[in-house]
């Protein structure tokens, strides 16, 4: 017997959780429905859902925040509830991580039908590296080490996110916007806040030969910076 696909629903509209819920349990999920942000992070890390679907307004915190903090950490699908019905808006989603979009009021059988295509696009895609290995620099994702030349390298949490930023986008060049917004979604990072700078001195300093003359960590002035794998 197929087990059932598990969708978490973060919504402060209670009426709306309970009406998808009923729906859905009908068509064979399981679901779990959360009326705040925190509630919704608790159930995230509990039950391990296949599918989400995430309102913009909570009480607690900003649906667009909910969403990157999400993404650094999982792929799971994340489909946005929202009466927000702008081109910017939904632009704005998309670029946090979400997977579709839906604009309030919806219909129910578009609901379910953009909840199977994005479950089908999921199983299809190819699984997320754990291990990235660049020869002589080695990143484990799941247990946060980085090893350089086998012998382990001690990064703070920051500097570990930003390394593993740099790393899964190897010869990209990356928006320090995009960067400040991987590492603080939850904070206000001015534009002409420093802390991006000082934690890619810091990175440096650990796992460069030479860090006044960085070969892993590029500068692109003006720009942001890219990550260049070193040799195998």
């Amino acid at each position: 017997m197929e087990e059932k696909a598990k969708i978490l629903i973060i919504e402060d509209d209670s009426d709306i959780v309970f009406i998808l819920k009923e729906h859905l349990e009908l068509d064979g999920f399981e679901v779990y429905g959360a009326e705040n942000a925190e509630e919704g992070f608790r159930l995230l890390s509990e039950k391990k859902p296949d599918l989400l679907l995430l309102d913009l307004n909570l009480p607690d915190m900003d649906g667009l925040k909910v969403c990157q903090k999400i993404r650094r950490q999982s792929d799971i699908p994340i489909i946005m509830l929202t009466a927000r019905d702008s081109l910017s808006d939904k632009i704005k989603g998309f670029e946090c991580g979400a997977d579709d979009y839906l604009v309030k009021p919806f219909e129910y059988l578009e609901v379910v039908a953009r909840i199977k295509a994005c479950l089908r696009r999921a199983k299809k895609a190819p699984k997320k590296k754990e291990l990235l290995d660049f020869g002589e620099l080695k990143i484990d994702i799941n247990k946060r080490e980085v090893y350089l030349k086998d012998k382990p390298v001690r990064l703070t949490k920051k500097e570990f996110d930003l390394l593993r930023v740099l790393a899964s986008h190897p010869d990209e060049v990356l928006s320090r916007d995009f960067l400040r917004n991987q590492l603080w979604p939850e904070k206000e990072i001015y534009p002409w806040s420093r802390a991006l700078d000082v934690h890619i001195q810091r990175l440096r300093q650990k796992i460069e030969p030479d860090p006044e003359n960085p070969r892993f960590i590029i500068t692109h002035p003006g720009v942001g910076y890219r990550f260049s794998p070193p040799a195998s």
